[in-house]
């Protein structure tokens, strides 16, 4: 597998840290630079390549919608990835108009950042599921709910769309177990046959399902 090269650009060089630590299990991706704001990221991106920039919004210099509108008029191979603790309608949608291919919250593990990473590498959009259910525009939840039709081959069972529910709707395992009164592990279980049924890989693809099914609004 081809590795990604990564450029995370981020006011706080404690969260870098941790991005790159929470990276270093997944060997295909390469982090060949770090920057503490915009201009010092497009300094960077000069002198050295990057396949994906993962960027806060909120930086001092130059933030991230303005560093967003620049790489994407400089370097339009480039793709970004918007890395953030807010989550507000109209800078999520001010964000994808700007040029982006996904939006993810700094409360998302290790493992989704990194499949983000990956699908984003591959060409494709990435929105956490909190992300996608706050989506304004009626032209974003059609990303979600047209793109990629999936045809399930096996119909979910009756506790499988319960849970399918919660999920859509953001809540974690945890969060699950709790309202439903089983084990975070049985929850886990069952997300697992949910995407293996609907052939999907990722959380976006089950909020597509659901929309599609009128699961959820």
């Amino acid at each position: 597998m081809q590795k990604i090269k990564l450029m995370i650009v981020d006011d706080h060089q404690i969260v870098i840290d941790g991005i790159k630590s929470s990276l270093e299990e997944f060997g295909d991706i390469l982090v060949v630079g770090e920057a503490l704001n915009g201009k010092e990221a497009l300094d960077k991106l000069a002198r050295q390549q990057a396949d994906i920039v993962l960027m806060d919004v909120d930086m001092p210099v130059m933030n991230g919608f303005e560093t967003t509108c620049e790489i994407v008029k400089l370097y339009p191979t480039v793709k970004i990835i918007t890395l953030t603790m807010f989550n507000e309608k109209s800078l999520i949608n001010k964000m994808l108009d700007a040029g982006i291919s996904g939006y993810l919250l700094k409360s998302v593990g290790k493992d989704e950042l990194y499949k983000a990473i990956r699908q984003v590498g591959d060409g494709k959009q990435y929105l956490s599921a909190d992300i996608a259910l706050s989506i304004a525009k009626p032209e974003y939840k059609d990303i979600l709910s047209k793109q990629n039709t999936i045809t399930p081959i096996t119909p979910l069972s009756t506790r499988e769309i319960e849970i399918l529910k919660f999920i859509a709707q953001g809540l974690s395992n945890t969060e699950i177990s709790k309202k439903l009164f089983i084990s975070s592990r049985t929850v886990d279980n069952h997300r697992t046959n949910i995407m293996k049924k609907l052939d999907v890989h990722n959380i976006a693809g089950i909020i597509r399902y659901a929309i599609q099914n009128n699961i959820i609004e």
